[in-house]
This record gives structure tokens, sequence and C-alpha cells, in this order.
């Protein structure tokens, strides 16, 4: 199957740790380092995605609350809401393309409103190295 035939929903991470609004930042940064990951999704109850906030987001914040000894605020406030999103049945040729050409490192997968998966630059590198005509050589390499 080529990469232009699958889509996201194939790809996509569907078991995510998700925040709300509400989230105080520094619980935000302590579940970043509990589960070694890099991005948060910001969701409403019923799991409509109002936002993200990266480890990024964080730092400047956590700078703060060190050296001012302040808490830190809630996500609401250092959280990105113009956030680019995909659909399941995107082609992870399309995505692939969106990841080349821009500064993204992953994206939100939303389906009638509601967050339902992400989808990362390396999903996309694990679908590529999958493919047919990638055959390593001895040494990891493609062939050429």
């Amino acid at each position: 199957m080529t990469l232009n035939a699958q889509r996201v929903r194939q790809s996509m991470t569907t078991n995510l740790l998700t925040i709300t609004p509400e989230t105080p930042v520094m619980r935000a940064i302590a579940l970043f380092v509990e589960h070694d990951i890099s991005v948060l999704p910001v969701v409403s109850a019923d799991q409509e995605l109002l936002g993200i906030v990266t480890e990024r987001d964080c730092i400047r914040t956590a700078l703060q609350a060190g050296y001012f000894d302040e808490a830190g605020g809630s996500v609401r406030e250092i959280m990105s809401r113009d956030v680019r999103t995909v659909h399941p049945e995107d082609s992870l040729m399309s995505v692939g393309e969106l990841f080349a050409a821009s500064p993204f490192r992953r994206c939100p997968v939303v389906e009638n409103g509601r967050l339902v998966g992400l989808i990362s630059r390396r999903d996309v590198l694990r679908a590529l190295s999958e493919g047919t005509w990638f055959k390593p050589e001895p040494g990891g390499r493609p062939a050429s």
C-alpha cells in the first residue's frame, strides 16, 4: 500500500493523555516529565479540542515560577488556541507534506469536532519505512 493510500487513522496514536484549560501549568509540566511526552491536547469535557500545550509553552512559566516562587497559573493562559488539525481520513502523504513544510512535529486528529488521536512526524516516518520501496541495507541505510 502506498503512503498516499494510507490514512491517518491507520497510524495515529489514540491512547492520549489530555488536560483541561483549568489544569495548573505546573501539573502539565509534571505530566510532561512523568510520561515522557512533549505535547498535551487541551480538551473540554466532551473531548472538543480547545488547544494544545507544549513543553516549549511551559518553559517560560516554569522558569518564572522558579525565579519568583510563583505557582504558574493555568494552562488556559499559555495554551495555543489556533491549532492545525488533520482528519482521520486524510492521507499520510498529505500529512507528511505538511510536516516537511512546517515546524509542526505532531498534529491533533479531529473528527466531528472531537479529538480522536494525534499523528506525529515519527508516525509518518514509521509508515514510510514499512513501505515496499523502503528496503534497508545492512547497517540501516535504505537501498539505492
